[in-house]
């Protein structure tokens, strides 16, 4: 980034938010980390070496797709997806997986370790221990574990040990409590690949420089695509907020409307979402200074999404500064719209999007409509869907008689039914 958009500070600060909140055992590791991330990020070797494994092993460029099916059932704007879902292991979370493990790998540690939500962070580390030759085990929280068993089976496949966290509300941030715990035990052998723009400096940056490829490549497809470089609006769902943040860095000098999506889940209430700038307030979680969903008490409240990619109870504090500085608005998808959303484009486009990127899509199907059809919106599908199909059959099952009530009142007409129309509009 460059100018005004240039950040953090020497400290690991964005403004007033991110910093190095962790115990003294870990303030030594986290200093050689950056050291060794400062270093090699500017080595030729190493540099070469990412390139050439995201691009001959994980798929990179990946392509920008004109939506055009899904553009002309909503009636307005252009929507162009970039289908990270084609990525290796079916995400985006593959770049920062090798980048971070091939740093470790230069740094000469024998063993890594992940925290996952959805599954996806834990798959891509897995296949980079693999592929690399090291030890690895993911801390998984075990709700998270019955909502991705098929990404619970791939991992161990990739000869990953998958440890299940039964603590608190047994999700994300409870595993990545453990994996916490592990890294302060066995740091001098050990490398912890966290997995999004969180966390204590130097992981907000350096999580965001292995995913800012995302829009790189996005401006180079859309300038061949359209004769220009950028969209009028760039969506993306916002967990801890990695893909959004590796979408939005190479639009952040221009006129581009940028929205990030958070997880509404079933209401407004705490613990019914996981909305930190709707229901959050500043504190420290994980070794960050940043928004927090917590109680009057200061304790960390639960959170609910049908996604478990989103379902984590603070952001990155990057994404924190650019919605003080106006620069990023933000939205929460209720569970209703994205499952909505994410039959919408199975049947229009044949793309089984991931529940987390469902949550983008929502919002554009409700913004596309009233847009000009010659704008253009850039949308980040982050992920594939089929870790999900059993919790959308689940939830359909579950939700049948409410689905056209909750979701398809808030959602285009053109969505209702999710089926595709048989009237005279596509004949």
């Amino acid at each position: 980034m460059k100018g005004k958009y240039a950040w953090p500070d020497e400290r690991g600060y964005f403004g007033e938010y991110g910093g190095c909140f962790v115990p003294e055992t870990l303030m030594a590791p986290l200093a050689e980390l950056s050291r060794a991330y400062d270093q090699v990020t500017k080595h030729r070797t190493f540099k070469r070496r990412l390139s050439d494994l995201l691009s001959s092993y994980a798929g990179r460029p990946t392509p920008l797709y004109y939506a055009e099916r899904l553009t002309q059932r909503l009636g307005g704007a252009q929507i162009y997806l970039k289908r990270e879902d084609l990525l290796h292991t079916g995400a985006h979370k593959i770049n920062n997986a090798i980048g971070q493990s091939l740093l470790a790998h230069f740094m000469g540690k024998e063993r890594i370790i992940a925290e996952t939500g959805a599954g996806q962070h834990g798959v891509a580390t897995a296949t980079a221990a693999a592929l690399l030759g090291m030890k690895c085990t993911i801390y998984m929280g075990t709700e998270d574990m019955r909502r991705q068993r098929l990404n619970v089976d791939r991992m161990r496949l990739l000869g990953a040990e998958v440890a299940g966290v039964d603590a608190g509300s047994c999700t994300l941030k409870d595993a990545i409590n453990e994996a916490l715990r592990d890294w302060v035990t066995n740091v001098r052998t050990t490398h912890y690949v966290l997995g999004s723009v969180l966390g204590p400096d130097p992981y907000p940056r350096m999580v965001r420089d292995f995913h800012r490829v995302i829009g790189d490549e996005a401006r180079v497809q859309l300038k061949k695509e359209t004769g220009r470089a950028t969209p009028d609006l760039a969506v993306a769902c916002v967990g801890g907020g990695s893909n959004a943040i590796g979408l939005f860095t190479a639009f952040l000098g221009d006129p581009v409307r940028l929205i990030g999506v958070e997880a509404g889940g079933t209401g407004s209430d705490l613990g019914h979402h996981a909305a930190r700038f709707a229901g959050g307030s500043l504190g420290v979680l994980h070794g960050t200074r940043t928004m927090v969903l917590q109680d009057q008490d200061g304790q960390i409240a639960n959170t609910h999404s049908v996604s478990a990619g989103l379902d984590y109870p603070a952001i990155g504090p990057e994404h924190v500064l650019l919605r003080e500085l106006g620069r990023i608005e933000y939205f929460a998808i209720c569970d209703a719209e994205a499952i909505s959303a994410f039959h919408f484009l199975a049947e229009t486009e044949g793309i089984l999007p991931a529940l987390e990127s469902s949550h983008a899509l929502a919002e554009v199907f409700k913004r596309a409509p009233n847009m000009n059809k010659k704008m253009v919106i850039l949308v980040n599908l982050s992920g594939r869907g089929d870790k999900d199909v059993e919790s959308v059959i689940a939830y359909d099952a579950e939700h049948a008689d409410e689905i056209d009530r909750e979701a398809e009142l808030s959602i285009h007409p053109a969505m209702r039914k999710w089926s595709a129309p048989t009237t005279s509009e596509e004949s």
